[in-house]
């Protein structure tokens, strides 16, 4: 498979990953903690506090999702927002094991926390390097400086000759 292609598929599945957080989040936002199951009297605080974190959930997955068209190039990003899921997955995890076995759809978000997340962080690495590595793939002068700290080199030279005497805002001069 092509960088490019493998790019397009990292793509697919952040795109399809992102389907349940936004969903929840939204649903959330929208019912508060009475859309989950068992849920019937609910103190006035407990609300507040579930749509406050469920404004902060619709807020990652937005990110998550403003990282797809340069995906190569949002390591750092995807990184962050990793690490807040992956997080968020030990405190569930933790609740787990202190409290009970939860519903299938927090089973199902665990799952992601502590499974999909860190797979789709390590695929990312790999495209963005693959990618940086790729003398077909088309880049801007910004893309050509990550792609050369990518590999450690000091200069890329898939990028054209003239690569070295850009200007740190991509500028020949």
């Amino acid at each position: 498979m092509t960088p490019a292609a493998e790019r397009r598929l990292l793509q697919a599945a952040v795109v399809l990953v992102c389907f349940v957080p936004l969903s929840a989040s939204l649903s959330s936002l929208w019912y508060g903690p009475r859309w989950l199951s068992g849920v019937a009297e609910v103190p006035t605080d407990l609300d507040s506090h579930f749509r406050y974190l469920s404004g902060l959930f619709l807020v990652m997955g937005l990110a998550f999702l403003a990282t797809v068209p340069r995906i190569e190039a949002q390591g750092e990003r995807l990184r962050l927002l990793g690490a807040m899921v992956v997080v968020g997955g030990l405190a569930r995890l933790a609740s787990l094991v202190l409290v009970g076995v939860p519903s299938r759809g927090h089973v199902v978000g665990l799952c992601i926390e502590l499974g999909v997340v860190p797979a789709i962080l390590l695929w990312q690495r790999r495209v963005a390097r693959r990618v940086a590595a790729d003398p077909n793939f088309a880049r801007s002068p910004r893309a050509c400086r990550r792609a050369a700290r990518l590999r450690h080199d000091s200069v890329d030279r898939k990028c054209g000759p003239d690569f070295d005497k850009l200007s740190p805002n991509g500028i020949g001069g």
